[in-house]
């Protein structure tokens, strides 16, 4: 069985830009979803994709962190971190659905609805290669930037 194609989709990204997953035929691209900006977590996984981002160019392959914050709240947390990648603002949802990455989750002991923080890898030709669940972020990036290398 081979692998599944990505439906095609276009978010709103920071620096006023729009992103499209079919525009980038030819690079490999890196999604990975997050609770929210500005978290202890989230800043420690994105600060690792940053710290590994010329070895993500090098490797031909383009990182996007996603959330369901606001562009204005990624502008901002973009600028703190100085992230050298995009984040999309997916504030309806449409590809957190898509990837199937809203979870109930456990906080504080109450259910919250949220992101799972999850990692998709998707080849130059727009197909599903790796998908990591449930990510622990301390190495994550490494672990993914040595799989994109396989590619």
């Amino acid at each position: 069985m081979s692998a599944p194609q990505v439906a095609d989709f276009t978010l709103p990204a920071t620096r006023g830009q729009t992103f499209t997953l079919s525009e980038q035929r030819g690079r490999i691209v890196v999604l990975y979803f997050y609770p929210k900006d500005s978290t202890p977590g989230c800043t420690t996984e994105a600060t690792e994709f940053r710290d590994l981002h010329a070895d993500f160019i090098a490797a031909n392959a383009v990182v996007l962190g996603v959330s369901r914050d606001s562009l204005k709240s990624h502008e901002n947390f973009r600028a703190k971190q100085e992230l050298p990648f995009d984040l999309l603002s997916d504030s309806e949802e449409t590809l957190c659905r898509q990837f199937d990455v809203i979870k109930m989750k456990k906080m504080y002991g109450k259910e919250v609805r949220g992101i799972e923080r999850s990692t998709f890898v998707i080849d130059a030709t727009g197909v599903l290669r790796r998908e990591w669940r449930g990510v622990k972020v301390p190495g994550h990036a490494r672990e993914v930037l040595d799989f994109v290398k396989t590619l």
